[in-house]
């Protein structure tokens, strides 16, 4: 990285990265992290009484709340025995001043789609179980995630409260009578085949650290999100910075990923549990 000695901002940021760096090398990092380890994670589900689902998860100083709205609709043509979801993402004017009003901009849409992606692509949810009338009437899923507060990496625990939130919805099942869909009055919670957990990763230089900070997000060379699901297969990959990606370092990187995906499934499953 050359320095631009006439664009200060430039210059600072040279000089953070060569300190971050050097900290790495001592398995160090400016938050007294090693450079593996996760932040503290809290979920707490079911925390919006009127929502069909919801979860609060808090990683550092980051936190995310997911809300899900249950609804009946039509399936799509070419997938008449599944039902449907959908992911949504906001983030939040007052969770950070990077933020701003308006509608949904490219980060909020990159949130929702790498969100989308692991869980889709997982095959989190048993879709087929959300059939009410095959190419007729399912159950449709809409899952909104709001970044209420912002210090760094929003992806991992926007999966962890989707997930949780998922997990932990009651449906409002509906029967066919008298040629009127009805609530029959019970609720069942939606089949989950998976447990995806993703994991945001930056490489400065020749290191890798786990779950960075916006000081350490600043300055990384480049950033990588992978998604994982219960059985440790790689899911979903999101390069969410420009920069060059190292080909040697994709098996570390692969290797990291697995580990600390085990370490948040874990906490996810410490919630909603194994059945």
């Amino acid at each position: 990285m050359l320095i631009d000695v006439k664009n200060p901002k430039s210059y600072q940021i040279k000089i953070m990265q060569n300190r971050i760096y050097g900290l790495l090398k001592q398995e160090k990092r400016l938050d007294g992290r090693k450079p593996e380890e996760l932040r503290p994670i809290t979920i707490t589900p079911s925390i919006i009484e009127k929502a069909d689902g919801s979860a609060l998860v808090t990683m550092g100083g980051t936190k995310i709340l997911t809300g899900i709205k249950v609804e009946l609709g039509t399936p799509y043509p070419d997938r008449p025995n599944e039902g449907v979801f959908t992911v949504n993402a906001e983030l939040l004017p007052l969770a950070s001043a990077s933020f701003e009003p308006g509608p949904p901009d490219e980060h909020a849409i990159e949130l929702a789609r790498v969100v989308d992606r692991c869980m889709r692509e997982s095959k989190a949810i048993d879709l087929e179980k959300l059939v009410i009338t095959e190419g007729e009437k399912v159950y449709m899923l809409y899952i909104d995630i709001y970044v209420l507060d912002y210090d760094g990496n929003y992806f991992d625990p926007a999966l962890i409260s989707a997930v949780t939130a998922v997990a932990t919805c009651n449906i409002p099942r509906y029967e066919l009578r008298d040629g009127r869909y009805e609530k029959t009055g019970d609720t069942f919670k939606v089949p989950m085949k998976t447990i995806p957990a993703s994991v945001m990763m930056g490489v400065v230089k020749d290191k890798i650290l786990v779950d960075p900070t916006p000081m350490e997000e600043s300055v990384l060379d480049t950033s990588i999100i992978m998604g994982f699901d219960s059985e440790d297969n790689l899911v979903s990959v999101q390069k969410n910075t420009t920069g060059m990606l190292d080909l040697n370092m994709i098996d570390k990187l692969l290797d990291v990923g697995k580990e600390k995906a085990r370490e948040v499934r874990s906490k996810i499953m410490e919630v909603i549990g194994s059945g």
